[in-house]
């Protein structure tokens, strides 16, 4: 049966979530054993990731033993609010992406921007 294809940035994402949920520093052999624990991934692939994440100022590391230990420098919801930043830029019309957006959120969801939006206050 062939191996399925990650999306794009699948596998760094999976790579931040196990540092996440750590909580703490890990070894890249560390991160390997919790990334691979469902499907085969060589260690080496996920050296790389951390390497490029690292390199991108995602990752903090430090030596430990012979190794290095990886960190992230911004929790989760930080990250999805850059990422989220990111695609924004791209839109042309800032006001009509917001809408589309808006429109395409849950009520729940509705309710917690118009929250987090009146707590940002203006800039």
């Amino acid at each position: 049966m062939p191996r399925r294809k990650l999306p794009p940035g699948e596998l760094e994402n999976q790579v931040l979530d196990a540092l996440w949920t750590a909580g703490e520093p890990m070894t890249p052999g560390a991160v390997h054993e919790v990334v691979a624990a469902d499907r085969k991934l060589a260690y080496t692939t996920v050296m790389t990731i951390l390497t490029r994440l690292w390199e991108k100022g995602e990752l903090t590391r430090r030596k430990q033993g012979r190794s290095y230990a990886y960190e992230p420098v911004v929790g989760r919801e930080q990250r999805v609010a850059q990422r989220m930043q990111a695609v924004l830029s791209a839109a042309e019309d800032h006001a009509l992406a917001l809408n589309a957006f808006a429109d395409s959120l849950e009520e729940d969801q509705r309710a917690a921007l118009r929250r987090a939006l009146r707590s940002a206050g203006p800039r």
